[in-house]
């Protein structure tokens, strides 16, 4: 179990791993240095170090974010004696080899190492097991590597350095030196230098976990601070914000920063600290950092007002309070940190478990993952279309909910959507009857007619069908295509040969379904069984149309003028057919006659009666012997059909003869009644019978659909994966791993090492 005072070191182990493995996402604890260009943040941080270590100059001198870790090394560490040891070891293997030596081993090499002091130096992570003694090469270091990154000109980057500083005269800290705020650009700088300076300041201060060192000079207005506005703006309320005045020392006479300092003025959780900085006159006097520190000191303690806070006031209590801020900070932080670490690495393990794992594919074990893995493609077959895969869609219906949706929605739709006369005018019903009497006129409405017609109207009920198998067969494909899961995804040619074989199955029971629902639309065509118990009678039929013409006498009664007209003409057309009619249709009866006049009376039951025993008689032929005894309407209906077929022949012939037998269908007389009344049994017919056949069908096609295309595919499945590819001859092949998705394994497991990592640092302390 770590102390206290090692939990800096250990939060700078973990931000070493994290910067190793390119990743930040454990947010840990940090001070982040904010301020204008030359508020003093540079020689803060040289006077924390102790060193001249940072770049100077005009513009922007920090164009990268320098992670700064300081360490506190007793004089007589380890790992000061670990590095002579191997410094001797490689001055030896070089001289040995002739190799070239670096500036630094030539340096040592010439001067002694021991004239060197091993006691204070730095590290940079991009150059791992290199040290810096000299402080003016950390320097060039940093300049070197910034514009390497961000270029000659004066942009920025995102990408920090990490410098790690060893010494006995630091305090165990870590701090983000940042760009500073700038309004204008100038020079060379980029035209919107101050929003890409906002942004990155913002990344790293925007974080719960970030203490921000607000620095302001003591010159300038409080209220004209850019880092306090800033820091403001993601920490509204002061509590992980420290503010440092810097350049004390500089304010005009008469003035001074006590209520600031006191917190009276700008209230901060964690205060304001007054530093005094060196100036660049000291700098160019070679006043060492210990002497501008004393200085300070003495600055504080002589002064009338500050004296009375000089134990709070300086450098060297800054760097104090520093340290017991991000000591307790980081406390705080590292159950929150611990919990985070593990949460990362169960999802780390998760993920690479949808790349294989980290097992490797030898020749034995090859042969049962491939196994494995079509089994699992055949699984999630099934489970799609049975409704029970474990990752249902929420957003629109798929699988079997897609192929039911078929069935119920839209092949029902389209069932019903057809009309049982689609295509079939009254016209087209005359014809039929007329063609199925051949040269003799018909005594009743003959039944081939009825066959002929209803015939074409079953065969519209075949393009829904093959639709519907057609919809069902592109589930089936879509279903199939999206059966691939993140193991398979890592072999992309096994989950391409699994989705060939599957869709090769599908196409081949494609044609027998098609075929057999060709077929049941054929067999209902073969026999029209008008025995049918939900057929409708002709009785009923014929009943429906005298109850809906006598309701059409008595609405037409409003309009006795057509009526009479109507009545007239068919009373000549009667006496005059009598008058010409042959001994045969003039031998009826008196008694006959009678009875035909009585068929017209107002009697309602007996005319009902009469009506449907003398229509189905007579157009049906159902009582031959008694077709002569004919109501008085059914003989003027048949009397006038034979007049109106006699002036059908004649106007034929005059056709024939003038337009030579064109155009014959379009200039057909208007229909007597008795025709009406025959084209209406008809079409009456045709839609009872029409009616049955598409609710057989509608039963029909989804259960052969199910049980030669659905159902069978989803039995054989697996046995046909196994058949086609389970062969050793094509493991080698299937089991080619996608390049791309190796990567992201090796991306994934290099993470993992890196949380585990972590998590082993992280239980040293907890």
């Amino acid at each position: 179990m770590a102390s206290l005072e090692d939990l800096i070191p250990t939060a700078n182990k973990l931000q070493d791993v994290m910067y190793d493995a390119g990743i930040d996402t454990l947010d840990l604890p940090v001070l982040a240095v904010i301020g204008s260009q030359s508020s003093g943040k540079s020689s803060i941080l040289e006077t924390l170090v102790g060193k001249d270590f940072l770049p100077r100059g005009t513009g922007i001198v920090t164009r990268r974010p320098l992670v700064l870790q300081l360490n506190n090394v007793a004089p007589n560490s380890p790992l000061i004696k670990e590095h002579h040891g191997e410094f001797e070891s490689s001055v030896t293997q070089a001289n040995d080899n002739t190799s070239e030596l670096t500036l630094e081993d030539h340096l040592r090499k010439n001067q002694g190492f021991e004239s060197v002091d091993r006691s204070e130096w730095g590290e940079f992570l991009h150059l791992p097991g290199r040290r810096f003694y000299d402080f003016a090469e950390i320097r060039n270091e940093i300049q070197n590597e910034t514009a390497r990154i961000a270029g000659k000109n004066k942009g920025i980057s995102r990408i920090p350095i990490n410098l790690k500083v060893y010494s006995p005269r630091v305090l165990n800290l870590t701090l983000v030196d940042l760009p500073g705020i700038t309004k204008v650009p100038i020079g060379e700088q980029p035209a919107d230098i101050e929003r890409q300076i906002k942004n990155l300041i913002l990344e790293y201060v925007a974080k719960p976990n970030c203490i921000i060192l607000a620095v302001s000079p003591a010159n300038v207005d409080l209220v004209n601070s850019e880092s306090l506005k800033l820091a403001r703006e993601v920490d509204p309320h002061g509590r992980r914000t420290i503010g440092v005045i810097t350049k004390m020392d500089l304010m005009d006479g008469g003035t001074n920063a006590l209520d600031i300092l006191s917190g009276k003025l700008y209230p901060l959780k964690l205060g304001f600290v007054g530093v005094v900085n060196r100036s660049q006159q000291d700098i160019q006097s070679n006043i060492s950092v210990e002497e501008a520190l004393d200085n300070e000191e003495a600055f504080f303690v002589r002064h009338p007002v500050y004296r009375t806070i000089s134990t709070r006031c300086g450098t060297r209590y800054l760097a104090k309070l520093l340290n017991h801020i991000l000591l307790n900070h980081i406390r705080d932080k590292l159950p929150d940190i611990k919990a985070r670490l593990n949460t990362l690495i169960g999802q780390t393990e998760q993920e690479l478990q949808t790349y294989g794992g980290t097992g490797a594919i030898t020749k034995e074990n090859r042969a049962g993952l491939v196994l494995q893995l079509m089994n699992k493609f055949a699984a999630r077959f099934v489970s799609s279309i049975e409704g029970t895969s474990t990752d249902i869609g929420t957003k629109e219906l798929c699988g079997g909910a897609r192929i039911y949706f078929i069935y119920n929605n839209i092949f029902g739709s389209s069932l019903k959507s057809i009309s049982p006369t689609e295509n079939l005018s009254t016209r087209d019903i005359q014809t039929a009857i007329r063609n199925s009497t051949g040269p003799r006129p018909s005594l009743f409405v003959p039944e081939l007619a009825f066959d002929l017609l209803v015939k074409p109207q079953i065969q519209l009920l075949l393009e829904p069908s093959e639709r519907c198998v057609e919809l069902v067969y592109e589930e089936l494909m879509k279903i199939c295509h999206n059966c691939g899961t993140p193991e398979l995804a890592r072999y992309p040619k096994l989950q391409a040969k699994l989705i060939e074989v599957v869709s090769e199955l599908l196409r081949e029971r494609l044609g027998p379904t098609r075929s057999y629902v060709e077929s049941l639309i054929e067999i209902h065509r073969a026999y029209i069984n008008t025995n049918h118990p939900n057929f409708l009678s002709a009785t009923e039929v014929m009943a429906g149309i005298v109850d809906g013409r006598k309701g059409g006498k008595v609405q037409s009664a409003k309009k006795p003028d057509l009526e009479d007209a109507r009545q007239s003409i068919a009373k000549d057309l009667v006496k005059k057919h009598n008058e010409d009619s042959s001994p045969t249709l003039t031998s009826i009866s008196d008694s006959e006659k009678n009875r035909s006049s009585e068929a017209f009376s107002d009697d309602e039951n007996d005319s009902s009666k009469q009506s449907k025993d003398s229509f189905l008689n007579y157009f049906f032929g159902k009582d031959q012997q008694g077709s002569h005894q004919l109501n008085g309407s059914t003989e003027e209906y048949n009397l006038n059909s034979n007049k109106q077929r006699v002036t059908d022949l004649a106007e034929l012939d005059k056709l024939h003869l003038t337009d030579g037998g064109q155009n014959i269908e379009n200039l057909l007389p208007q229909m007597s009644e008795r025709e009406q009344l025959e084209c209406e049994l008809i079409s009456r017919l045709i839609v009872s019978y029409f009616g049955i056949v598409r609710e057989m069908i509608q039963d029909q096609i989804p259960k052969a659909v199910m049980c030669l295309l659905v159902n069978f595919s989803k039995e054989i499945i697996q046995n046909r994966l196994v058949t086609k590819l389970y062969k050793e001859s094509l493991f080698e092949d299937l089991l080619m791993e996608d390049q791309n998705l190796a990567q992201d394994r090796q991306k994934c497991v290099k993470l993992l090492e890196t949380y585990k990592a972590a998590s082993h640092i992280m239980n040293d302390i907890l």
